[in-house]
């Protein structure tokens, strides 16, 4: 039992010396005085208009928080998709209350107007 948790803390000092060093490194070739370009917040040319905190309509946020139900949606129903087979009929079931969970918020969205880009 004791070689299993070994096995554990080995990997978790590891991560933990990876991450580490990547900061070492990056923080050794850092450049030591930067100039003002580098210093300014945009840096492809073009001539900075306006104060860089502009606050952007909800229905962004909206959108992206609606893409991101989806893209979990279809986390959850590729594995389901391939072992359709074993599962049986209360798995079917269980995955469609859960599609039409999804469907009656994606309508909601839809009614709320939250897809609309105007």
């Amino acid at each position: 039992m004791l070689p299993d948790y070994l096995y554990i803390i080995f990997f978790f000092l590891l991560g933990i010396a990876f991450v580490g060093s990547a900061f070492a490194v990056s923080w050794a070739l850092r450049p030591r005085a930067p100039s003002q370009a580098k210093q300014s917040p945009y840096e492809c040319g073009e001539i900075i208009k306006g104060d860089s905190r502009v606050q952007f309509n909800v229905r962004y946020y909206l959108f992206a928080l609606i893409f991101v139900i989806f893209d979990v949606e279809i986390l959850f129903t590729m594995p389901w998709a391939v072992v359709f087979r074993q599962m049986g009929v209360g798995a079917y079931l269980e995955m469609v209350a859960f599609i039409l969970v999804l469907a009656l918020g994606l309508f909601y969205a839809w009614k709320k107007g939250a897809l609309e880009w105007q």
